[in-house]
């Protein structure tokens, strides 16, 4: 045995216990003498910060999931599975921050319907405990609307990916964000006329190409106002028209062809006519709309970005269209 060297985790080979323990004692309790005697690595006296001495704009969680409360705008309540994500700013002078205090600050609020004040409330609350001056907080889940077939007189759930977000600056103004994902059909207004020309030139059928397409919103509320999500949605279904269905018989199948049809679109053509519908919205102070038709002629897709154009507010500099796919 000799030569075998000593374990820490582990009996040695001369039967030597471990040196240090693994048991884990299921019945021990802490005190409030031993909670205050545990180690904090942010009192350290040499531990310094590493790397550039500059200020950090977000740190903190990201996806911790709760059951929240929403308000629908008939006045019902659903209990959704949310992610949260939560960040605040980190001056120059500081280490780091207490990551749990912001999942706890949310906590406290957990059986609140939430709306857009209420995200301000938890802003402010978690302000105070990590003792910064900037915070964001981001809850994204999936929200279900019924929707009725176009002619059967079915129905079917739709879910849409939606995310409310609050941002408060270091100047006290607190800014509210809805996001809202909204899948469509789009069909080629060339391809169609191509199509009708092979019928009435040559006697040819041909089918038109059209594609499944999806419109990420990112919408500022106006100071005061609240637009509700199935008022986003009707924008959305108002301005495209060709919503992807949900149940569906051969009439309904039928119809769809149709209003594909009655609203052909390029992707210029979609970005425009939400831009048309959200810019008269008075409860809008600000937008930016990226749309991707995930083209069936190409094996790439035609994408586009607008923005309201407001002085000092969003710009059209969205590039992550593959997150688009849908």
């Amino acid at each position: 045995m000799s030569g075998k060297k000593r374990m820490y985790l582990h009996s040695s080979a001369d039967g030597t216990l471990p040196r240090l323990a693994r048991a884990y004692d299921p019945l021990f309790r802490p005190t409030a003498k031993y909670r205050a005697s545990l180690p904090d690595v942010m009192d350290a006296a040499h531990h310094p910060i590493q790397g550039a001495h500059v200020p950090i704009q977000q740190v903190g969680v990201s996806n911790f999931k709760l059951p929240l409360k929403f308000r629908t705008k008939k006045g019902g309540v659903l209990t959704l599975e949310t992610s949260v994500t939560g960040t605040v700013s980190l001056e120059a002078e500081l280490k780091g921050i207490n990551m749990s205090r912001i999942v706890r600050s949310f906590y406290d609020h957990k059986r609140e319907v939430f709306t857009g004040e209420s995200v301000g409330r938890i802003l402010k609350a978690y302000l105070r405990r990590v003792e910064s001056k900037d915070a964001r907080l981001k809850l994204g889940f999936s929200y279900p609307i019924l929707q009725p077939s176009l002619r059967s007189g079915l129905k079917g759930y739709q879910f849409y990916n939606v995310a409310f977000e609050g941002v408060m600056t270091r100047t006290g103004k607190y800014r509210r964000f809805v996001h809202f994902d909204f899948v469509y059909s789009s069909a080629c207004p060339c391809s169609a006329e191509l199509a009708e020309h092979a019928r009435d030139a040559r006697g040819v059928y041909a089918v038109p190409h059209s594609q499944r397409s999806k419109a990420r919103l990112t919408l500022e509320e106006a100071d005061g106002k609240k637009i509700w999500i199935e008022d986003v949605h009707a924008l959305c279904v108002q301005a495209l028209g060709t919503e992807t269905q949900v149940m569906v018989k051969r009439e309904d199948e039928q119809a769809f062809a149709e209003l594909n049809g009655a609203h052909l679109k390029f992707v210029e053509d979609a970005a425009r006519l939400l831009y048309s519908a959200f810019d008269a919205d008075r409860r809008v102070r600000d937008f930016q709309i990226a749309c991707s038709h995930l083209e069936s002629l190409h094996s790439h897709d035609a994408v586009s970005v607008i923005c309201k154009g407001v002085k000092g507010g969003f710009a059209a500099d969205f590039m992550d269209f593959s997150s688009l796919i849908c």
